[in-house]
């Protein structure tokens, strides 16, 4: 579900490439066709353009699929200020949609939380069991990380009282080709500006900190997790635990790009909206990753701006050998 998006196009094209049959379901809101169209020459890959509410195909495919993993939902800090009733009836809706197919025959479902979750807890590095702090209701910022919470309960419900096989995956900042900063991703967005020679636009302070994990990486991680009996009715955290402010980022990308754009700073109430909350750091705890997979994300940062700048420049549609060495070591031992 969500497979024609940033990260279920990379997680379906690795599956393929191990000799697997991929089938995906994506609305294409958020998705692009372009991300899975040419897996369909291997044979192995079909795809749905439609929605999760439809249930009877839904149904259809979760009774066809070994492993139903649920990528599909709103996603971007600017898509969840402008568009919360979407943010909020997508997530939890179509959660309550996958759990319900899923649990008739018992197919293992891997649902895809966010770091948002831990909202402004000030202990780092963030564990899974750590409790979260969120922010009024009244913020709006907020309702990504509440509808998000609101699928990792039902999950873990449906695993204690039903039995349902289930595994709940908290992202932190995954990046790398193929991902859109039409909906407020950081790094598409420097990465563009810096290629154009516009302005390199910061958010803030830039003093918040983040943690930016190889899109290759975290497919390695879902696919380890859904072979590990030891996941099952888990929270997982799945990133890269290399911190970096957002002001330090825009000048690694301009140095790294060779740019000569500025580095502007506009305030959160211009970019988003008056009274904007942010997590000043969002660094993930990987010791239960580790301990249950025996993995952790190690693609360093400059390895990943140089593999989506290339990407970016090739008109997203060669695979370059940049790429083709991270494909190999992310996937190594599918």
């Amino acid at each position: 579900m969500g497979g024609a998006g940033f990260i279920g196009s990379h997680l379906a094209e690795a599956v393929v490439q191990a000799g697997n049959r991929v089938l995906i379901l994506d609305d294409l809101s958020i998705g692009s066709i372009d991300n899975v169209r040419g897996l369909k020459e291997s044979g192995r890959c079909e795809y749905w353009i439609d929605s999760l509410m439809n249930r009877s195909l839904l149904v259809e495919l979760v009774d066809e699929s070994d492993v139903v993993v649920h990528l599909a939902a709103a996603v971007g800090v600017r898509l969840i200020v402008e568009s919360p009733v979407r943010t909020i009836d997508t997530n939890i809706r179509g959660t309550k949609a996958v759990l319900e197919a899923a649990c008739k025959k018992k197919k293992l479902v891997f649902i895809a939380s966010t770091s948002e979750v831990y909202g402004k807890a000030s202990q780092v590095p963030f564990s899974e069991e750590d409790d979260v702090v969120l922010g009024a209701s009244t913020r709006g910022r907020w309702s990504y990380a509440v509808s998000k919470l609101a699928d990792e309960f039902p999950a873990l419900a449906y695993w204690k009282e039903k039995k349902l096989p289930v595994i709940v995956g908290r992202f932190f900042n995954t990046i790398g080709p193929r991902q859109t900063g039409r909906y407020g991703m950081v790094m598409p967005n420097f990465i563009a500006e810096a290629l154009e020679g516009r302005p390199i636009t910061v958010f803030g302070t830039g003093k918040q900190s983040r943690c930016f994990c190889y899109v290759g990486d975290a497919v390695q991680a879902i696919i380890n997790l859904i072979q590990c009996p030891g996941a099952l009715g888990q929270v997982i955290n799945i990133g890269n635990d290399e911190e970096i402010s957002i002001k330090g980022l825009a000048h690694f990308v301009k140095k790294r790009t060779r740019s000569r754009s500025p580095i502007r700073y506009i305030p959160y109430r211009e970019a988003y909206e008056e009274g904007f909350e942010d997590m000043m750091r969002r660094v993930p705890s990987l010791e239960k990753l580790e301990a249950l997979t025996g993995f952790r994300p190690r693609v360093p940062l400059a390895e990943i701006v140089d593999c989506i700048v290339q990407h970016i420049r090739d008109g997203a549609t060669v695979r370059t050998a940049s790429q083709k060495m991270l494909v190999r070591r992310a996937f190594a031992g599918l």
